[in-house]
C-alpha cells in the first residue's frame, strides 16, 4: 500500500511494549481497501518517507532531447553527453552517512563515461586506481532536483547554439511539475 498522508501520534503498547504510530491518510478509500488485504498477514515490512513530488516524463523526455542535441554539437555519445550533464547538475548519491559514493576502479575515464548504469565523474587518481564521485541517475529525481539539471543542460544548449524551449514555455512546464 502506497498513500499520501502525516504522521499524528504515537504511543506505546502496554501488553506488547511495541510502538504504535498513527497515521492521517489522504486516499481514505484506496486505505480502507488495501487495510482488508493486509490486515490478516503475520508480518509487514513498513516504510514512511518524506513526499516529494516526482518529475514529470515530460521533464525527463526533454532533458534527453537536449543531451541528444547536445552530443550532436560536441560529436561524442549520447551516453557521454548524459553523463556530463547530470554530473555538473544533477545530484551526487549519498551514502547513509551522509558521505557522498566514491567508486575506486581501474577503468580508464574514456570507458566509465561512456556507462549507462553509472554516472560518475573522476575526482582523485593514483597509480593503480581512478576515483569517481557517483551521482544519481533522473529517473530518481523529484521536481526541484530535475528543474535544476534542466536548467543547467539548457544553459549548456544554448552556449552552444542549439535551440532550446522558450523561457515562457519552460516557466510553463515547470509549473505543470508543481515547481
Amino acid at each position: 500500500m502506497e498513500v499520501t498522508g502525516r504522521a499524528v501520534g504515537a504511543s506505546i503498547d502496554f501488553d506488547s511494549g511495541h510502538l504504535r504510530v498513527t497515521f492521517d491518510i489522504n486516499e481514505t478509500e484506496k486505505a480502507k481497501t488495501e487495510y482488508e488485504k493486509i490486515k490478516s498477514f503475520d508480518k509487514l515490512k513498513i516504510k514512511a518517507v518524506r513526499y516529494t513530488r516526482r518529475r514529470s516524463l515530460d521533464a525527463n523526455a526533454y532533458f534527453h532531447v537536449l543531451v541528444g542535441k547536445i552530443a550532436e554539437a560536441l560529436t561524442i555519445s549520447k551516453a557521454r553527453a548524459k553523463n556530463l550533464m547530470i554530473c555538473r547538475y544533477g545530484q551526487p548519491h549519498v551514502l547513509p552517512s551522509g558521505e557522498p559514493l566514491i567508486y575506486k576502479t581501474n577503468a580508464p575515464e574514456s570507458y566509465m563515461y561512456e556507462l549507462e548504469t553509472i554516472h560518475c565523474i573522476a575526482v582523485k587518481y593514483d597509480d593503480n586506481a581512478t576515483f569517481y564521485m557517483v551521482y544519481r541517475g533522473s529517473h530518481t529525481y523529484d521536481t526541484n532536483e530535475m528543474s535544476k539539471l534542466i536548467d543547467g543542460t539548457v544553459a549548456e544548449a544554448k552556449e552552444l547554439g542549439i535551440e532550446t524551449i522558450t523561457p515562457t514555455e519552460l516557466k510553463e512546464m515547470k509549473e505543470r511539475w508543481g515547481v
